[in-house]
């Protein structure tokens, strides 16, 4: 059986790389999804040289068709959402719900900015000085470099390319190595819906090739990226030398308060959902539980509880809860830091093991730590897998300290049924989203997506807020 070959689209057209990498299932690695191209630095600057030729004219637009454009690929995906969630699911290890749920929030982002392209409006202010009047536009910021990350290969994919489209600006979208076959679905339904030649471009590859020239070239005005805080610090470095715009979201280590007066089975649950599920692989994953001394013990025990009864395994499986990690060197990093943990002194109440299935996968058990305080590793530093520690605090007040003491801030939980600490925790949690009895991963599409500290930099993406990075303001100043 022949492997499907997937190739690089630039500049109006489906070409071939300089050469090919396999795209292989982390819940069965032997089954290889596709071969995919990989482009090389002269393919990389074509496709940079192609979006700046397509610019002006895009920039200038009919806006009833970009909006036309934008809608028909939402509802492609919509409509294909079994279809594509499996592919993304098969690709990056969610389990199949969880995947169709993604491939559903992608086509509601291409259809919420087909919506924004009619309601971009300016306005008209008054001047201090008589006889003028003052106009503010927002004008398209130009070309830009869209890198994305492999945890969520549809959804963030899609608040990126969606925007930059809607308002008028050119794209060289790369996606991360390790989920082409999602990127690529995406980059054909965009090229089926009748995006213009060199409006869209498509390149994949190593990120040292294609990450470095989309990074450097000055024809490329802006850049988002997601990925990891290395990577996007060497990102931001490189933009702010050539003065590119440039957005970044990057890591997490993001807490979850649970107080003395909560209803466990939420905490529970909560703790369940948004440590774990998705294999611990979200950003806004919550890898630290803050919790007070009087229910520290019940929580533990019944925390534990529930993790007996959690299905690790293949993620097309009925019934699965927990997918792969997704690939090789991720499962050895979770390792290596359930073992750094053990070394500081952590106590592994729960997991940690590599599991053996029908498939050959990288399939970890859910970790578990108690015992542990927010000086250690495990407690500084993103893992981005199913690790998850306690930390026991004393009351509500060391608890927020605690939560606050990170150098990110992305999002931040809190199970209580006080309205006096939940409102509290709402204004004084260092974060950019805040969640009250909800896990912290899992967000609306339609709302402003991001982090402070050392989680973002740059305008917030998704929602309205899009508009932020993806445009320039103008004043103009007219004698009436």
């Amino acid at each position: 059986m022949s492997v499907q070959q997937l190739q690089n689209y630039i500049a109006g057209e489906w070409i071939a790389g300089a050469n090919t990498s396999r795209d292989v299932n982390p819940s069965d690695t032997s089954d290889v999804i596709a071969e995919y191209a990989q482009a090389d630095k002269a393919q990389t600057e074509r496709a940079v040289e192609a979006a700046r030729a397509a610019a002006p004219a895009w920039a200038t637009f009919n806006v009833q068709a970009r909006a036309d454009i934008l809608d028909k690929v939402g509802n492609e995906i919509i409509a294909r959402k079994e279809e594509l969630g499996k592919l993304l699911s098969r690709e990056e290890g969610k389990t199949l719900p969880e995947g169709i749920g993604e491939v559903v929030r992608a086509g509601n982002v291409f259809k919420f900015f087909g919506g924004e392209v009619l309601r971009r409006a300016g306005e008209l202010v008054p001047s201090v000085r008589p006889g003028i009047d003052v106009e503010l536009t927002r004008e398209p910021v130009g070309v830009v470099g869209i890198i994305a990350p492999w945890n969520f290969p549809a959804a963030i994919p899609a608040w990126k390319i969606a925007p930059a489209l809607a308002y008028g600006n050119t794209v060289v979208f790369k996606p991360a190595d390790l989920v082409p076959g999602m990127a690529h679905a995406i980059a054909k339904i965009l090229v089926d819906a009748g995006v213009p030649k060199g409006v869209f471009n498509f390149v994949m590859g190593r990120g040292s090739v294609v990450g470095e020239v989309i990074v450097n070239d000055k024809r490329v005005d802006a850049i988002t990226f997601t990925g990891s805080v290395e990577t996007g610090k060497q990102v931001a470095a490189k933009a702010v030398a050539r003065m590119a715009k440039f957005q970044l979201e990057m890591g997490g280590k993001n807490p979850l308060v649970i107080l003395d007066d909560a209803d466990l089975k939420i905490a529970v649950e909560c703790a369940v959902n948004g440590a774990f599920f998705s294999t611990g692989q979200r950003c806004t994953a919550s890898s630290r539980f803050i919790v007070t001394q009087g229910i520290h013990d019940k929580f533990v025990a019944a925390l534990v509880e529930r993790l007996k009864g959690v299905k690790v395994d293949n993620a097309l499986k009925q019934g699965t809860d927990i997918g792969p990690v997704v690939d090789k060197s991720q499962l050895d990093q979770d390792l290596r830091y359930i073992e750094e943990a053990k070394k500081e002194g952590g106590k592994l109440a729960f997991g940690g093991n590599l599991l053996k299935r029908e498939t050959e996968g990288f399939y970890l058990e859910p970790a578990l730590f108690t015992g542990t305080v927010n000086t250690m590793k495990i407690n500084r530093e993103e893992v981005f897998g199913p690790v998850a520690s306690v930390v026991m605090v004393k009351d509500y007040d060391e608890a927020l300290a605690v939560a606050n003491d990170t150098p990110f801030g992305l999002s931040s939980g809190v199970v209580t049924t006080s309205l006096k600490h939940a409102s509290h925790f709402r204004k004084n949690a260092q974060a950019g989203m805040v969640m009250v009895n909800l896990p912290t991963a899992g967000v609306d599409y339609h709302v402003p997506f991001g982090g402070r500290k050392g989680s973002s930099y740059g305008p917030r993406e998704q929602g309205r807020y899009a508009v932020e990075f993806f445009t320039t303001v103008k004043t103009s100043y007219v004698l009436a």
